[in-house]
């Protein structure tokens, strides 16, 4: 680690890079150049920095495979140059693209902080500031020249989250993300409390990035009454390789014939079900209700407590990967970058 901590600022576009143009009053993107004048504490910071812009900007709800990839290889571009990263990102998908980058980036040694806000940088009241100053400080944190947070993680209303944890379930306030099956990472006040028995430990090996991303999965979210063709027609998707169900509970679903025969003939025919939980807290357990004890039993996988964007990108990854259904199904019971509790 330089003696003057070097950050990567990368904006891919979202509420928190939004400013105000002085004769317009409309909303336009941050550059590089008014950066520090909008935080101009930014200066009393002994780093350098320097300023990466995607183009086209995207909004989050426009996020895409394609894009995670391309935000992988500037990371990876840049992975020798800089000691941390900071990732400006819309707050409606970021749990995705946080999730993503923890699986794409095997062997990350160095801090990858996704931040955003819920006003614009530009509002007098935007929480943005706040967020972003936090996230460029556990960025550059190190001890005994070891990043103090060395992996993929959330930085909002002064707290630190693993990003592939991470569930967004507040619009509206400041304190938009939650975690509900692991503690956060670190809480910001008068210091910076890092929660180091919580976090990821670096193993020093060459950072591998993964570039291949399969898409052909899908979420069936269960509820009372869900109709048998829906059901029939989202498991016999053409191309389709894997369906994330989402269950009540503990992993529980209707236990009438048809759901059970459905479920089994898309599993004979090639097709991997992930079973998540609706949950934001608790996890699947197959077996512990009589409402699960089928589905375990045709071949159905637990998802323990992954939350369902970590489901959906673990998926992509590891069919990206190009490994045989038997591993992928081995694999998504495998806790891989601390997605999961075992």
């Amino acid at each position: 680690m330089a003696e003057q901590p070097c950050i990567l600022i990368i904006y891919t576009g979202g509420t928190i890079g939004m400013v105000k143009d002085p004769k317009s009053s409309v909303l336009k993107p941050l550059t590089f150049l008014n950066l520090y004048q909008y935080l101009p504490v930014l200066e009393n910071f002994n780093y350098c920095f320097d300023f990466f812009t995607f183009n086209p900007l995207l909004d989050s709800s426009n996020m895409s495979p394609a894009f995670w990839i391309e935000l992988a290889k500037v990371i990876e571009t840049n992975y020798e140059s800089f000691d941390g990263f900071v990732v400006l990102h819309g707050s409606d998908t970021m749990a995705y693209t946080a999730s993503a980058l923890s699986f794409m980036l095997e062997n990350l040694n160095k801090p990858v902080i996704f931040t955003g806000s819920q006003l614009p940088i530009g509002m007098v009241r935007t929480d943005g500031r706040e967020n972003f100053i936090n996230s460029i400080e556990i960025a550059a944190a190190s001890e005994q020249e070891t990043p103090m947070v060395p992996e993929v993680a959330i930085c909002f209303d002064d707290k630190l989250f693993r990003g592939n944890r991470t569930t967004k379930f507040n619009s509206e306030h400041f304190g938009a993300f939650v975690s509900g099956n692991y503690p956060v990472l670190a809480e910001v006040g008068v210091y910076i409390r890092y929660h180091n028995e919580l976090i990821l430990k670096p193993n020093f090996k060459k950072l591998k990035v993964h570039k291949e991303l399969d898409d052909n999965i899908a979420i069936l979210k269960l509820f009372p009454g869900i109709n048998q063709n829906i059901v029939h027609n989202t498991l016999t998707t053409p191309g389709l390789k894997a369906v994330i169900l989402e269950t009540f509970g503990a992993g529980n679903a209707p236990t009438v014939p048809w759901f059970l025969d459905l479920l089994k003939e898309a599993i004979d025919n090639g097709v991997i079900l992930f079973n998540v939980t609706q949950c934001k807290g608790g996890k699947v357990e197959i077996g512990k209700y009589e409402t699960s004890v089928e589905m375990g039993k045709i071949g159905v996988i637990g998802g323990t407590d992954i939350t369902t964007e970590s489901a959906v990108t673990k998926l992509m990854y590891l069919l990206g990967c190009g490994y045989p259904k038997e591993e992928v199904e081995h694999l998504l019971q495998i806790s891989l970058r601390g997605e999961m509790t075992l």
